[in-house]
């Protein structure tokens, strides 16, 4: 929509109100990546003790007919705090399990409980026969903060712990005798996806990667420790991004050509596809090619 206005005095407008709005986009056509020796440094911040993850089978529920359930928990790499996570397993197909682990957008931020809920677009991955690992990240569901970061600093640290998180819930996967430890997946949507950057170049236990609706964040440079420009490159592992053309959030020439771009996967192992849409999936397609590709880098399950 739009407002109108009626001008209460004849005084001419000043010249601010007529100048053409700034934009405030980031552009990385001459942003460079750090050095490998600086980004060896950047790295030591996602490192943690392998301590025993103490897991637990908190309920399990078998009344789906396309799943089951098992609500689990786990020890985190810091603050004596335990990950919850969901965790979907196929029905007619023999373990062990393909595994795809999620991140989910930040709605999950403002959310303060899983209601399965994200299963209307997710359900597909584990009716094609691979488990779902879903972890309650830091400030995210059941594990929201009682406040947002109020800090760049904070913001940062809440990212390290995301990491971590996501780095102890491959050890989970690692952990199970019914769970493939060399076929596993990473699947980000927006958050999730521009997370993926970090994600896949700390965390190399992935065979492969899908990312939707993700990009480059385009509003500020971020802490170098935390930029997705220094991460990127130091991605090897197979990525296919599915976005939407006229994505609002991350938009095609200025988010998501660069990150794309920026992949240090090697071209063969990388693939950009454009729907047209906004930011909000489902595109046309969208769930073959996701599954083609899963197929592709993890086999067909049996």
């Amino acid at each position: 929509g739009f407002r109108l206005m009626t001008r209460s005095t004849v005084d001419s407008m000043p010249p601010a109100l007529l100048a053409p709005v700034e934009e405030l986009a980031r552009d990385f056509r001459g942003v460079k990546p750090v050095s490998d020796a600086e980004f060896a440094i950047y790295r030591r911040f996602y490192e943690y003790d392998r301590s025993d993850l103490k897991p637990v089978l908190e309920s399990a529920d078998d009344s789906s007919e396309s799943w089951r359930i098992e609500r689990v928990s786990y020890a985190a790499a810091y603050g004596g705090e335990r990950i919850i996570a969901y965790l979907f397993l196929p029905r007619h197909v023999s373990p062990p399990y393909q595994t795809v682990v999620y991140f989910p957008h930040s709605g999950g931020e403002f959310l303060r409980s899983f209601e399965q809920s994200e299963m209307n677009y997710l359900g597909f991955v584990v009716k094609s026969g691979r488990a779902l690992l879903f972890p309650m990240y830091k400030g995210t569901y059941e594990r929201r903060l009682e406040r947002p970061p109020d800090g760049p600093n904070a913001r940062r640290d809440l990212t390290f712990a995301r990491i971590k998180d996501l780095q102890r819930s491959v050890d989970y996967v690692l952990s199970r005798q019914d769970l493939a430890h060399d076929r596993l997946a990473y699947f980000g949507v927006s958050l999730g996806a521009r997370l993926g950057n970090i994600s896949l170049a700390i965390e190399k236990r992935f065979q492969t990667a899908v990312f939707w609706s993700g990009g480059f964040r385009t509003t500020i440079a971020l802490a170098p420790e935390i930029d997705d420009v220094n991460f990127a490159p130091r991605v090897t592992t197979p990525v296919l991004m599915l976005n939407g053309r006229e994505d609002f959030t991350f938009p095609v020439e200025t988010s998501q050509v660069p990150m794309f771009r920026l992949l240090g996967t090697p071209t063969a192992d990388k693939r950009h596809i454009i729907y047209d849409g906004g930011h909000v999936f489902p595109f046309a397609r969208i769930i073959k090619d996701t599954l083609d590709w899963l197929d592709r880098y993890l086999g067909v399950p049996r």
